[in-house]
């Protein structure tokens, strides 16, 4: 899907999501693998911590530390797919046809990722919570705010997408009527 030579801001666009899509399956290779190095190595990990600490009543809370290691994969991976599709995007107006149905089934697609991150972020706090509790000496506490930016760009993308679905159906209606 070639973009046009002319315009700096698209191929500029397509190098900086392919850099983050990059960055993003690096990331998602690191948790993938500390998972199983947590589960595995907990006995050694206890045992450095406690002589770190000095504090022989040390514990480490694997079973909470294992779903916010999970939950962040999740974010990683709903991260580097909402950037394939807005590169398939991209690649679109590239093309010069950006109103087909396909971008309105991504802008959707989009969307509800954005949904998921927000409801994965929610569900991760308690996890991270008892995860600090097991290293700190007073009670830990975690900013649990919705974040606002999220939710208005899922907004934004169900609404773009419907933009799309009715500018592909404008189009297949005028090239009929041709």
């Amino acid at each position: 899907m070639p973009i046009r030579p002319n315009d700096p801001l698209l191929a500029s666009a397509r190098i900086v999501i392919l850099v983050f899509q990059a960055i993003l399956g690096l990331a998602a290779i690191i948790v993938t693998l500390v998972i199983p190095v947590v589960i595995f190595g907990r006995d050694f990990i206890l045992a450095e911590i406690r002589e770190e600490t000095g504090n022989a009543a040390a514990t480490f809370p694997v079973w909470d530390l294992l779903p916010v290691l999970a939950i962040a994969l999740a974010v990683v991976v709903l991260a580097f797919l909402f950037l394939g599709k807005l590169r398939a995007i991209v690649d679109t107006v590239g093309e010069g046809d950006p109103f087909v149905p396909v971008n309105a089934d991504r802008l959707t697609a989009m969307g509800w990722m954005m949904v998921a991150t927000q409801l994965l972020s929610i569900a991760v706090v308690p996890f991270i919570v008892r995860v600090q509790d097991a290293f700190e000496e007073t009670n830990a506490t975690f900013d649990t705010d919705i974040d606002l930016g999220g939710i208005v760009l899922a907004i934004t993308l169900f609404i773009l997408a419907r933009v799309f679905r009715h500018g592909a159906a404008m189009r297949e209606d005028l090239e009929g009527t041709v």
